[in-house]
């Protein structure tokens, strides 16, 4: 099965580097033919230490070629958190960039790992294809980089459906020049964002994903390369108002804002950001293949939290989120009732990597229950109203509590902790975090948080600590994220910029 397809040419606009598609294809086979001689075969999984730039998607297609699954990897976590991923998922080779940190490189080795660097490649070329519909393709790791590992397990054939889905659905002349300021190691960003057009045969621009600095540029960067498309995330928008020129060539297209419902007063203010109206409140989740639900015709009237219709996906809201069993149809909920959003979808995922008892809890008779609250209106558009699941988006960026929680816990001093969402003005939300220590002093406060840096990737780490003498929990025992950060409303946070500022005087 040939995986190439139609890829379009591969841009980064801020170094100046393209490859032509006739370059694409030269750097996959040599890819391909390093991979082999390195013993990757069918089946193998290969982690990849980097993204958003041209290398990062030859090393892809070459994965695919040889039947392999691309785990995609997050290069700001931790050693910690690396040697605990490829514990679980046991990949044969990890690839590197020259900013790949030492630190990571040297925790693979010592783990068995064979580390190539992505410029490590010579002129022969390999031409195999031994990919399977069926085959693992992407482990997409959600959470659990601290504790145990959650990936999301995609295969070719849920790949291609979400694709084929959004070909149908959405107008093809607007991904011509598609612009990826999103992390490549998500599903909004690859699959949907950046393979989806590019795939296609349509061209593709990649910059290191959100930087302020970026952002300030958005505007002139959109123009100069008569960007048609770009995917984004809510907070994107709040920075790109503040600090950015408004593009001026009028070459957008169409506009996609995903992971987190939009209110009627940010989508109008995108709108008149981007110069179009084509503005689309795009609706996805890493385990169906990211985007599932959209306006079609992205020019609708604004509604706070409306999202649309399913892209190759049937959507339902239930009264129940419970998978053990059959779902009724008496369990549907009337027009404009809230309820749980349920997705039925060819490109659902495989599964959860090894983990069946994560699996059976969000899927049901090939339903995925997503988690999230929201209704149908009697046009059958989703409305989304809240989430149930406990995760952090920071700056579209999902960070799991329990990540933060599973560190601390080891802590020796430390007795109980809760992490949970704050507002932030920049990313929307950021990380807070409760504690229980056995004692208060400075020493032991500067102590945990050497402990969190040396444990956790910088983005996960909490900006507000609040140190409480219990967590309150249920009558059952478990914790209420809500409950415990009302609680910390209450008082005040620790300054912990004096309490290290006093550690290092």
């Amino acid at each position: 099965m040939s995986l190439q397809l139609f890829v379009g040419n591969l841009v980064e606009p801020l170094s100046g580097r393209t490859w032509q598609t006739r370059d694409v294809h030269r750097e996959v086979a040599r890819r391909t033919a390093r991979f082999q001689a390195h013993g990757v075969r069918r089946g193998d999984r290969v982690f990849l230490l980097f993204g958003n730039r041209l290398e990062f998607f030859a090393e892809l297609l070459a994965v695919w070629r040889l039947g392999a699954c691309a785990v995609p990897i997050d290069a700001r976590l931790t050693a910690f958190e690396i040697e605990n991923l490829a514990r679980t998922a046991t990949p044969r080779v990890a690839i590197t960039d020259d900013a790949t940190p030492p630190e990571l490189t040297k925790t693979l080795g010592n783990s068995g790992v064979a580390v190539i660097g992505t410029t490590e490649v010579d002129e022969m070329e390999s031409d195999t294809h031994e990919a399977k519909l069926d085959s693992d393709a992407l482990i997409l790791f959600t959470s659990g980089s601290t504790g145990e590992p959650k990936g999301v397990v995609h295969t070719h054939r849920s790949l291609r459906a979400r694709w084929m889905a959004l070909a149908d659905h959405l107008p093809g002349d607007a991904f011509a020049r598609s612009l990826c300021m999103l992390p490549t190691h998500f599903g909004h960003g690859l699959i949907c964002n950046a393979l989806f057009p590019w795939l296609a045969g349509r061209d593709l621009y990649i910059t290191p994903p959100f930087r302020p600095d970026l952002i300030a540029r958005l505007g002139p960067l959109i123009d100069e390369h008569e960007i048609t498309f770009l995917s984004s995330v809510p907070p994107m928008w709040k920075l790109a108002s503040k600090i950015a020129k408004p593009p001026q060539r009028a070459t957008l297209r169409r506009v996609h804002c995903g992971s987190a419902p939009l209110s009627a007063a940010a989508w109008e203010e995108i709108r008149n950001w981007c110069g179009t109206r084509h503005v689309c409140n795009a609706y996805g989740i890493t385990e169906t293949g990211s985007w599932v639900a959209g306006a079609r015709e992205a020019d609708v009237a604004a509604e706070d939290g409306l999202i649309g219709e399913g892209w190759g996906a049937v959507v339902q809201v239930l009264r129940t989120n419970d998978t053990t069993q059959p779902l009724r149809a008496e369990e549907r909920c009337a027009t404009g009732e809230s309820g749980y959003v349920w997705l039925n979808t060819p490109a659902l995922m495989k599964g959860y990597f090894q983990r069946d008892d994560l699996t059976s809890k969000t899927v049901a008779d090939g339903w995925f229950m997503t988690g999230d609250i929201g209704f149908l209106d009697a046009r059958n558009r989703l409305y989304l109203r809240g989430r149930e699941r406990d995760e952090i988006n920071k700056g579209g960026m999902k960070i799991y509590p329990s990540d933060i929680d599973a560190v601390v816990e080891r802590f020796a001093r430390a007795s109980d902790v809760c992490a949970f969402p704050i507002d932030d003005l920049i990313y929307g939300q950021a990380v807070g975090m409760a504690v229980v220590l056995q004692d208060r002093q400075p020493q032991t406060i500067s102590e945990l948080y050497d402990w969190l840096k040396e444990h956790l990737a910088e983005h996960k780490l909490p900006s507000r600590w609040w140190v409480l003498d219990n967590i309150p929990r249920t009558s059952r025992g478990k914790v209420n994220r809500d409950a415990v950060r009302a609680a910390c409303e209450d008082q005040p946070p620790l300054d912990l910029p004096a309490i290290l500022a006093g550690k290092n005087a």
